[in-house]
């Protein structure tokens, strides 16, 4: 079904909103937008939102399987507005939100699906999960000039690492349980990243709850919701595999010329399994075996 608003879409698909888990994919080009929807629908996702512009087109199974609505991504704060619209109309229901050209993946997701995940997250009393956004990038910017490439991905192995987030309304003492995390492209072209984008953590898993609010640094107005663990142990932690940094490096003006690789010494092909990503320590399993 397709509307021209989010707002005549909540009206409408009450019922649908209503019925978690639910995926928001908001579409910022035209790239690779069929996959990202079809690996949320294989993994689980009960309902999924697509957020994008009129003119983009999409195969009719998934015209017809999802829930698409007219929206600009390139506005102002798009993100967050998007989000805030909708949560409380969410409220109880698990929600996860991507770009386009992203993929997400928790462990062991090639044998057990998001709703089996989820319902560990709930008895675990967790309501919300960490993921880290990891870089993918073609190997052949010469024949990918987008930097997007499934059959020719490689990652980052290595050059992760956490720093204490700073509490300024608690004269910066470091916040518990909360820790920013950088590496990726973001780290190795910082220069040509402004600073307040260098995070990859991001909370794209959360319960919705009435008067929760995302923030534009993709943290909850909810300070629990933005830990990576509970108090008492380790909990389940996702990867979101993503070209979003590439492209926009190789599309920027500023970068583009710049970056005749993204291959370097640490680069491996990404093999699009789980057990890569925990092997690389880039997700958890936490107490879920």
């Amino acid at each position: 079904m397709q509307y021209p608003s989010l707002n005549q879409m909540i009206k409408a698909e009450a019922k649908a909103l209503a019925k978690g888990p639910v995926a928001i994919v908001m579409i910022e080009d035209n790239v690779e937008v069929d996959t990202t929807l079809r690996h949320n629908q294989q993994a689980g996702f009960k309902t999924i939102i697509a957020l994008m512009p009129d003119e983009f087109s999409l195969p009719r199974d998934l015209s017809d399987a999802i829930i698409r609505v007219n929206y600009n991504m390139s506005g102002d704060a798009a993100m967050e507005t998007a989000l805030n619209t909708l949560i409380d109309h969410m409220a109880g229901q698990w929600v996860y939100y991507c770009y386009n050209a992203e993929y997400f993946f928790h462990p062991f997701c090639e044998t057990r699906n998001v709703v089996e995940m989820l319902a560990f997250q709930t008895e675990e009393r967790r309501n919300a999960m960490l993921a880290y956004v990891i870089d993918l990038y073609s190997d052949d910017l010469d024949e990918h000039p987008h930097a997007v490439s499934l059959d020719n991905a490689f990652l980052d192995k290595t050059g992760y690492y956490a720093l204490a987030r700073p509490d300024p309304g608690n004269d910066g003492h470091p916040k518990e349980r909360q820790l920013d995390f950088f590496g990726g492209l973001r780290w190795r072209y910082e220069e040509h990243v402004p600073a307040a984008r260098r995070k990859i953590d991001r909370i794209p898993l959360f319960r919705a709850k009435k008067g929760l609010r995302v923030r534009d640094d993709h943290t909850f107005n909810d300070e629990e919701y933005n830990t990576y663990a509970c108090p008492w142990h380790h909990n389940i932690t996702g990867a979101i595999c993503s070209f979003r940094t590439a492209k926009a490096l190789k599309t920027n003006p500023g970068s583009r010329y710049d970056i005749a690789s993204f291959k370097w010494h640490n680069s491996a092909p990404f093999e699009w399994h789980s057990r890569q990503l925990l092997d690389l320590g880039l997700m958890e399993p936490g107490q879920w075996f």
